[in-house]
């Protein structure tokens, strides 16, 4: 198994490269810099631009600012934000616990609520709860994310129920244990809601379909041929079985779940790396946006190394190949 693991480890080396060299190369490729826009300002000379393209490296060719790059990276540098002036990794730490916390918050009520549903809905296939099930996660899937969320934001200011921006209140500090857990799930609850209602569907949908798929195997019949209970049959050899492609889109969710929320942490007002990471793009900040797609990365390489090491785990064919 460790052999396993390490070796998923050394794949992940060249495919990050990869991505970082994409990436840095078609940033490079929009019109001008950050410094470009600076040009239109009368007051900053074109000696001082030219000094701060060569302070931050820009007058190099687009490979060796690459390798520049790289070569920070490798010792955790991402450089400094030319938009902020300060370090990268400063702005990210202060941006990428918020992300973390809600992203890791939707997969786990995400899978808590799609699995039995899918199970549900595939042992009560066409009955009136199957129907309502499947409809809900029609309108969730078909109703776009920000629609949800300025409707959540209403309620809220109306109703004062829920509060609206921010991860904790501001007198989080002065409140006992409890009351702390309390305004946690409470500032969570918005932008968590919007994209688990957008995403329990189509999860929902996958599970439903693969475990259908697996009960109509001929070992499943099988076994309800030797007499075994409908639960074993469902629990031990049916919902085992079709979790494994469900693990599978795991590995390809925890990115996507990063990506999505960027514009829920913008309408919602989440303190996360959504709003940092469209200020980068649009004042083109190139060494902020490349630490956002870095670790979007980094995200997506771990999701799949997550995904292969528990269905190893789970299948042992696939450790053994």
């Amino acid at each position: 198994m460790i052999r396993f693991i390490l070796k998923r480890l050394l794949h992940a080396i060249p495919l990050l490269i990869g991505i970082t060299i994409i990436s840095f190369f078609i940033i490079q490729l929009a019109p001008g810099d950050y410094f470009t826009q600076m040009e239109l300002n009368p007051e900053i000379s074109k000696e001082t631009l030219e000094k701060l393209r060569t302070d931050f490296g820009y007058d190099k060719p687009i490979w060796i600012q690459y390798l520049r790059w790289l070569k920070n990276l490798s010792r955790f540098d991402f450089g400094v934000s030319i938009s902020y002036h300060i370090p990268v990794a400063t702005l990210i730490k202060q941006r990428v616990l918020a992300t973390l916390y809600l992203s890791l918050v939707v997969i786990f009520f995400l899978w808590l609520i799609s699995i039995p549903l899918g199970l549900f809905c595939a042992t009560h296939q066409k009955s009136f709860q199957d129907k309502v099930i499947m409809v809900s996660g029609y309108i969730g899937m078909s109703m776009p994310s920000f629609f949800f969320a300025f409707l959540l934001i209403f309620f809220s200011a109306k109703t004062d129920l829920l509060p609206i921006g921010g991860i904790v209140s501001i007198n989080f500090d002065d409140l006992p244990f409890f009351s702390k857990v309390k305004d946690l799930i409470l500032h969570i609850t918005i932008p968590a809601s919007v994209i688990i209602f957008g995403g329990f569907g189509y999860l929902t949908r996958i599970m439903k379909g693969y475990l259908l798929d697996v009960l109509s195997s001929p070992y499943i019949i099988a076994a309800r041929a030797r007499g075994l209970s409908e639960f074993r049959v469902i629990g031990k050899h049916g919902l085992a079985n079709a979790l494994n492609p469900m693990i599978t889109i795991f590995g390809f969710q925890l990115s996507g779940i990063l990506g999505g929320a960027a514009l829920i942490e913008i309408i919602t007002r989440w303190p996360g790396m959504g709003r940092l990471m469209l200020d980068a793009v649009l004042s083109q900040d190139l060494y902020l946006v490349m630490a956002g797609l870095v670790i979007s990365s980094l995200m997506l390489i771990g999701g799949n190394l997550i995904a292969d090491i528990l269905l190893a785990l789970s299948d042992p064919r696939i450790r053994y190949k």
